[in-house]
């Protein structure tokens, strides 16, 4: 994308710099501009104040003034940065009544829904008309829109007829609702719709030419529209009771949060995950490069325009919240920490693997994003819980410490999954803060088990979910599915605002919520159930390969898992002793080549020619001094050599100098082999690991093409790496004493998915003879912990589906509760808002029954169907009894 187009997609999102301040009459502007012809006589006649009104002669005056500016200049140089904010300031005021208009008229066209644009009582006294030119999806049209008796403002008396203005006060342009709701439901579906696109689309319906400012004028009348439904939607919240802080949060998903009466306590009951995405960026409006002091560039100053409205809804965290959990000082915490135990260090072999570990990648986005992505948490079903914006960086800790500590506070006790749990349960429990928090609240982080290859075995072993008692069969990546999807909201927030950018991603993550997490929600608990069954029908087979391996109870897998640990502990570290003498050995075999080199060298012997005028003195006298170099660097490396021996000698408490013939000798060069083989299965691992990234990255969703062919050369070039590495972790294994089996392509490839290639290195103790080690064993303990996580896991949803099937059963009778309340209260406006919100939710039902009653005929089923009774007393019990006449279940899927 060229400079140009940047800036024409970056100004689609505000008042163009042609366009009139708020406060001016569209009218008079359009004239100045030469979008309209003014209203003065064909004949030229000079017009006077005898001969038109006061608004003219101002007109005039101000044309005047306007065209002696563009003769005096040709460019204005005036700053405009608060125009967004006085039309924000001017469309605030009138908020509150656009917002009743529209709750009135949505009540008065609830038959004919969005089909019927004008609608007002024929008892209505019409004070005035509005000259307005309509923007409707098939038509484009001028019409005298009704003022009636009680609306304060014109902005919502076009409100009260089905049209959203696009100026804050005389508007001579109106778009109608049902283009807009077109619009907002397709871009919720389709997030890479953009409003030009859409408001081109229009134009090329209605036959018109596209114009910057039509894009512009809709999204004014867009901003406004989602304005005026969120505050009908707080509304409704408010008359429903759910206008309390964290509401929203702790009610955020039936199966997890809804708990019921007489519950079976389970370990972690609430599982969440978080991670985060540099998807969403946003460029940050900036002045040119500056020159400081020292000479370097600096970045611009800020052109963004104030604009003071914040994101509907509380899913956001605010900056200021975050920021409370910065890093400062963490890094002191963590050198000075020292671990309670050897298990402490588990996640340190991780760190290198991760680029939000990485120090050198939190920086990088400095200078051209503001926003570099975002990071949400979301529960194990897929419901959003929080998000915060990443802040010119990457991941860094300080966003999970905030998402965290307000999970813990609002939820108590809770399992967070991260990829980089290993790493990030540290990091909590050492801040002094959050890990007080932590152990009131019993809180644990885990890791996925997506990036299993990345993590090494032994952090595997503590802290990958097939491990942990009590995870069930969750694998806590539900943020890289997500992510997946809201990937496509990159293409129209990248050049938007701060605001813009933020009501995108809230609109959608509540779209998401309630049309996508909930809709599918009985399909996920029926498919974990299903699949739990499968696993549960693998222990005949499990009984079998115990017997044919001669284990008698399944409690012998749990020791092979501690002898593994117990091993991998044993490799993390070698002897202080054992690597003294490592470098004692290599030393003693460095002084041996060198005294060797020496030895040669001194026997060569100088070349001594009688100068005879052909150049031949010349010549030798060049190589000796040649040979003579060569002999001075020899006996100089030779005594720095013999230097460290001597000084290693001593830290090895003396003793003669050992010689290829000592016992010492040999056992050493074994250990030396086995630690160049140890750095040749280092070298492999990571190129595999790489490997299997870009793998991923290749096939990932919303890769470009020209990112795709760049990843696939790349990956053609570490695959010839990863062979040369391969041949060299073969030539050192064939080097060990007995020697190791060379590996073969599709073996590492495999012990890439297993992490296990930690197998593979040389301990203190032989272990490939060790049931644990064997492919088999290995396989049958995996069975074994599978099984245990799938009585787990039948045992959540032996609570979540009850929990469910009653939160249907109670929202339903609630909200019709409600809507009974407000009807007879004769408040019948929003008694219909309330039915669109129990039309909007209860639409998925009778699938979601369907689903589970069909879950519920398959064997080893054991959840109930039964209503059970809420813990909660937010949505009593009611008994609703409508109105004669009244059809509650009009328009409600599943009735």
């Amino acid at each position: 994308m060229t400079e140009r187009q940047k800036r024409e997609h970056a100004a689609l999102r505000d008042i163009p710099d042609a366009y009139p301040e708020a406060w001016e009459d569209d009218y008079e502007a359009d004239i100045l501009h030469g979008r309209l012809p003014a209203d003065i006589s064909h004949a030229g006649e000079t017009l006077t104040e005898d001969t038109i009104e006061d608004d003219e002669q101002t007109l005039l005056e101000e044309m005047r003034t306007h065209h002696q500016k563009l003769w005096r200049s040709k460019r204005d140089h005036r700053t405009r940065r608060d125009r967004t904010q006085i039309l924000v300031d001017a469309f605030a005021a009138q908020m509150e009544q656009m917002t009743s208009a529209y709750i009135d008229w949505q009540h008065d066209t609830k038959q004919d829904g969005l089909g019927k644009l004008f609608a007002h009582a024929e008892a209505a006294v019409v004070e005035d008309t509005e000259h307005v030119y309509v923007v409707d999806l098939f038509s484009a049209y001028y019409s005298n829109v009704p003022i009636v008796e009680g609306d304060s403002f014109i902005t919502s008396a076009l409100v009260r007829q089905g049209l959203v203005p696009c100026a804050a006060y005389r508007s001579t342009v109106a778009i109608t609702v049902r283009a807009l709701e077109l619009f907002r439901a397709l871009q919720l579906r389709c997030p890479r719709l953009s409003i030009q696109a859409f408001v081109r689309a229009l134009c090329d319906i209605h036959g018109a030419a596209p114009r910057p400012y039509l894009t512009t004028q809709f999204s004014v009348a867009f901003d406004v529209y989602l304005a005026i439904r969120a505050r009908a939607h707080a509304r409704v919240q408010a008359a429903l009771g759910r206008d309390t802080p964290n509401w929203r949060l702790t009610n955020a998903c039936p199966a997890c949060l809804y708990k019921l009466e007489g519950e079976t306590p389970i370990p972690l009951p609430f599982l969440a995950t978080i991670d985060g995405n540099n998807s969403l960026k946003r460029f940050w409006r900036r002045e040119r490069e500056e020159v400081d002091a020292d000479g370097k560039a600096v970045p611009g100053a800020s052109k963004e325009r104030f604009d003071n409205r914040v994101a509907p809804g509380d899913y956001y965290l605010s900056r200021e919240e975050v920021d409370k959990w910065s890093k400062e000082g963490l890094e002191d915490l963590m050198r000075g920490f020292v671990p309670d135990s050897e298990a402490e260090d588990e996640g340190e072999g991780c760190t290198e693997r991760w680029q939000n570990m990485k120090e050198d990648a939190t920086a990088r986005a400095y200078g051209m994003y503001d926003e570099t992505g975002i990071f949400p948490a979301l529960c194990r079903h897929g419901f959003v819980l929080v998000v915060v914006d990443m802040i010119k960086s990457g991941e860094l800790a300080k966003y999970g410490f905030a998402i965290t500590a307000h999970l813990i506070l609002v939820l108590r006790e809770l399992g967070l999954g991260y990829d980089i749990g290993c790493k990030y349960g540290k990091m909590v429990r050492m801040h002094p803060a959050l890990s007080k928090l932590a152990a009131d609240n019993n809180f644990r982080a885990l890791v996925g088990a997506f990036h299993g290859h990345a993590h090494n075995r032994r952090c595997q072993l503590s802290n990958l979910a097939t491990y942990v008692s009590g995870m069930g069969l969750e694998d806590l990546e539900g943020c890289e599915s997500y992510f997946s999807k809201s990937n496509a909201l990159a293409s129209t927030t990248r050049y938007a605002t701060a605001f813009h950018r933020q009501q995108a991603i809230t609109t959608y993550m509540k779209h998401t919520d309630t049309a996508d997490a909930y809709q599918g929600l009985s399909l996920l608990l029926a498919n974990k159930y299903r699949r739990a069954l499968q696993i549960k029908g693998t222990l005949p087979l499990l009984r079998q390969t115990m017997a044919s391996m001669g284990v008698a109870t399944r409690s012998v897998f749990e020791d092979w898992l501690e002898k593994e640990k117990a091993y991998l502990a044993a490799l993390t570290k070698e002897p202080a002793h054992e690597t003294l003498q490592m470098e004692y050995y290599q030393k003693l075999v460095n002084l041996r080549d060198h005294e060797e080199r020496l030895g040669l060298i001194r026997g060569v012997e100088t070349i001594w020619v009688p100068s005879t005028g052909n150049g031949e003195y010349a010549a030798a006298a060049a190589q000796t001094r040649r040979i003579e170099t060569q002999r001075r660097h020899a006996e100089e490396v030779y005594a720095k050599t013999l230097a460290a021996v001597q000084d290693l000698e001593i830290r090895l408490g003396g003793g003669p100098r050992w010689v290829p013939e000592d016992k010492e000798w040999v056992e050493t060069a074994a250990m030396v082999t086995n630690r160049r083989y140890q750095r040749a299965l280092d070298e492999l691992e990571g190129l595999v690991v790489a490997r299997m990234f870009e793998l991923s990255k290749v096939n990932m969703s919303d890769t470009g093409y020209k990112l795709r062919k760049h990843i696939a050369k790349a990956l053609q070039a570490r695959s010839k790496g990863v062979k040369s590495a391969l041949d060299t972790y073969n030539n050192a294994a064939a080097a060990l004493s007995p020697p190791r089996t060379p590996l073969t392509w599709e073996q590492i490839v495999d012990y890439a998915f297993l992490a296990d290639f930690d197998l593979l290195r040389e301990g203190r103790q032989d272990i490939r003879e060790e049931p644990w080690a064997q492919p088999g064993g290995r396989l049958a303990m995996d069975q074994h912990f599978k099984l245990l996580r799938a009585d787990e896991e039948i045992a959540r949803l032996n609570l979540e589906i009850p929990r469910f099937v009653t939160y249907m059963a109670d929202e339903e009778e609630f909200l019709i509760h409600h809507e009974l309340r407000l009807r007879n209260e004769g408040n019948g406006a929003l008694a219909h808002q309330v039915w669109l919100q129990r039309r909007d939710r209860s639409r998925f039902n009778a699938q979601h029954m369907e689903r589970l009653v069909k879950l519920s005929k398959e064997p080893g089923f054991t959840a109930s169907l039964l209503r059970g009774v809420g813990l909660s007393k937010d949505r009593q019990q009611f008994t609703a009894t409508p109105e004669p006449g009244v059809d509650l279940c009009a328009g409600v899927g599943g009735k």
